[in-house]
């Protein structure tokens, strides 16, 4: 390898970018540290910031045992680091990460001084809490004594039925300071969805809340959670944070469980600090769930160091998070960008937490966080993007928002015309990162890239250290052209494996069938030839009239650009021995699905993609299914549309709204 050459002249691509990084700021970025830190270990880079970044990627693909030792000494990882990187390199699965090396997650996130303000919790009614370094990590000392003191140790699981407050963190940094494993869901989960998440976790402890505040409305939890109790019956101690709502009275506790109240767990004897007990790098930390309609979720186990290490990596070299950055995504305890946010911490940034509706009383409310508490990277979904474009706001007219440095989108695909909308009414200058993995490997395949431009509807670039390809029904690698994302390489955030799977079978099938040796990650997507990524949609949602495979975003990029259609769903319809394409529009409210807007949706569906696109049937429906992370759910209604059950139906958010593509009259002939 020769030695570094940084050059950060812009390159001439061939389409317009909306945004491109400044000279000084791609060589103030935390990935140009990164590269210096490198010297001659690293590739030789040259050229503009493009071919850079395509040199250091296939650098940190080409050799990952250096580029991933490399990154654990740049991050500062808080470990005994043994002599191994990775071992058996080839076998996907198989291959082991850091085999000598021991850590903990929270030692590594609780890491620096005591006075900083790291925790701002705020809910939809204007409440405000902080916590500094120091008391939090007297709080997580307190509760990790008490658990310590219930038999709680490594292994042991325990878990969060709480909204995204300062406690679930606390209690989250207290188990895993134990080395023992966190999981949770979030307090709008009915009892069936969390007896299925923590029945199969069998987890011991239960920390909940008796109830939570959203869009204005109180909700109870105490019926719920007295039926976890009784159904899951390895949960032997109960902490209550109580709402003021709903107490802890009339709430009926199996004769084994202990209880009491979160306050007493802080008031728990113990001293500044927990006693980290450091673990094996690929020990169990996170239990995640697959969010799926097909059947009870997958119990997924995420390792300490893998999932470390790989959220470090997007939030230091892709996110360019700084020590002292304000940090948020608006995400609630059950989904997996919970668990990123979370690792912001061992970067120095201090997290603002928001438990609520976003657009309670309007479209202004998550803007107007940013600009009171300086929020640098500001994470949220293209769903609610879309809300506010169609609300007609633009945030950027009505808030200082120049502290905002990055806005980062996930959950579906972002479409180019919310590119525009984000460069147009929120910042101009500001790096828009759309990012791509999941639940399945807890952090991303494809997102942003500080020193590359950004283009209208698609993912910079893949992630360092991911050998991430777009390939066909044979494997072989494709270049602006639709096929299956994959990686064929391992990398350190793959699960552990799933739960009730003592041979691996199960999760070997879930993403190694179909292509042996590279993981088969679902999405359908198209590989740019300048190196960016273009997601479809799920590859088992895949549209396929006449033979011809379509990916649902290709239609809902169009059918949203119109201001009547506040979101759609694409399924595929058995008829005639074919496939035809049958469109379900939710509309603006006073909007009638009449015959010239039937034609106007054809009509751009048509004119920006090819005819095949084109739905034989468009049904306007009330609502439309969705996961309590906020994703459409077409399978839901393909199954329905079919006649087929809905298994999980408590993934759902709304899951009553299935009945409304149930015999459909537009849908028989």
């Amino acid at each position: 390898m020769g030695g570094l050459r940084l050059n950060v002249t812009p390159a001439q691509p061939a389409q317009e970018p909306l945004w491109q990084p400044s000279t000084d700021r791609i060589a103030r970025s935390q990935l140009a540290r990164f590269a210096q830190h490198l010297g001659g270990k690293g590739p030789a880079l040259a050229g503009d910031p493009a071919a850079q970044y395509r040199a250091l990627h296939a650098w940190s693909v080409a050799e990952p045992a250096a580029f991933w030792g490399a990154f654990a000494d740049f991050c500062g990882l808080i470990a005994d680091r043994g002599h191994h990187v990775l071992e058996n390199a080839d076998a996907f699965p198989g291959a082991r990460w850091f085999g000598d090396t021991r850590l903990n997650y929270a030692e590594n996130l609780l890491a620096g001084a005591d006075g900083d303000v790291v925790l701002v919790a705020r809910d939809e009614a204007g409440a405000r809490r902080t916590l500094t370094r120091g008391a939090l990590r007297a709080q997580v000392a307190a509760v990790a004594a008490l658990l310590e003191s219930r038999g709680v140790g490594a292994g042991d699981v325990v878990a969060g039925f709480l909204p995204n407050g300062i406690e679930v963190v606390v209690a989250m940094l207290a188990a895993t300071s134990l080395g023992a494993v966190w999981t949770s869901t979030s307090p709008d989960f009915g009892s069936d969805g969390v007896v299925d998440r923590f029945g199969q976790a069998k987890a011991r402890v239960l920390f909940a809340v008796t109830g939570y505040r959203y869009g204005g409305k109180p909700f109870d939890c105490r019926g719920v959670i007295a039926d976890v109790l009784r159904r899951v019956p390895s949960i032997d101690t109960l902490i209550l944070v109580p709402a003021a709502h709903a107490d802890a009275t009339a709430l009926a506790l199996p004769s084994h469980v202990h209880a009491l109240a979160f306050d007493a767990a802080l008031a728990h004897p113990a001293g500044a600090s927990p006693a980290y007990r450091r673990m094996p790098f690929d020990a169990p930390l996170f239990v995640m769930y697959s969010s799926g309609t097909t059947g009870k979720p997958k119990a997924i186990v995420h390792g300490i160091g893998g999932t470390l290490l790989q959220h470090r990596k997007e939030h230091l070299l892709h996110g360019d998070v700084r020590s002292g950055d304000v940090l948020f995504f608006f995400t609630t305890c059950g989904w997996m960008m919970w668990n990123w946010l979370m690792s912001g911490l061992a970067s120095g940034a201090t997290l603002l937490l928001f438990d609520g509706a976003p657009t309670h009383e309007g479209p202004e409310l998550l803007w107007r966080l940013a600009e009171q508490e300086r929020i640098a990277h500001f994470g949220t979904s293209p769903r609610y993007l879309a809300a506010v474009e169609k609300a007609g706001y633009a945030p950027g007219r009505h808030h200082d928002l120049s502290a905002l440095r990055a806005l980062m989108s996930t959950g579906s695909p972002l479409s180019p015309a919310q590119f525009e909308f984000v460069y147009r009414d929120v910042k101009a200058d500001v790096h828009l990162a759309s990012i791509s993995g999941g639940t399945d490997i807890l952090s991303c395949f494809c997102l942003g890239v500080p020193w590359l431009p950004v283009y209208a509807g698609e993912i910079q670039g893949a992630g360092l250290g991911m050998a991430v390809e777009v390939v066909d029904v044979k494997g072989r690698a494709l270049r602006d052209e639709q096929g299956e994302l994959t990686c064929a390489a391992p990398f350190p955030s793959a699960p552990l494996g799933f739960l009730d799977d003592p041979d691996g079978a199960r999760y070997r099938r879930a993403y190694f069938e179909r292509f042996p040796g590279r993981w088969h990650h679902g999405d359908y997507a198209i590989h740019t030839s300048r190196g960016g990524f273009v997601i479809l949609g799920r590859s088992d949602a895949v549209l396929n009239p006449g033979g011809v495979r379509i990916g649902t975003a290709e239609i809902y990029r169009q059918v949203e650009k119109l201001p009547e259609v506040l979101e759609s769903i694409a399924i595929g319809q058995r008829s005639g021995g074919d496939e035809r394409v049958v469109l379900f529009v939710r509309l603006a409210e006073g909007v009638t699905l009449d015959q010239a807007l039937e034609r106007r949706i054809r009509d751009v569906i048509r004119t920006h993609t090819t005819p095949r696109h084109v739905p034989a049937r468009i049904v306007a429906v009330a609502d439309l299914p969705r996961t309590l992370s906020g994703k459409l759910v077409e399978i839901a209604v393909r199954n329905v549309v079919h006649g087929q059950p809905v298994e999980n139906r408590d993934a759902l958010a709304n899951p009553d709204c299935l009945e409304l593509f149930r015999d459909l009259p537009e849908l028989r002939d």
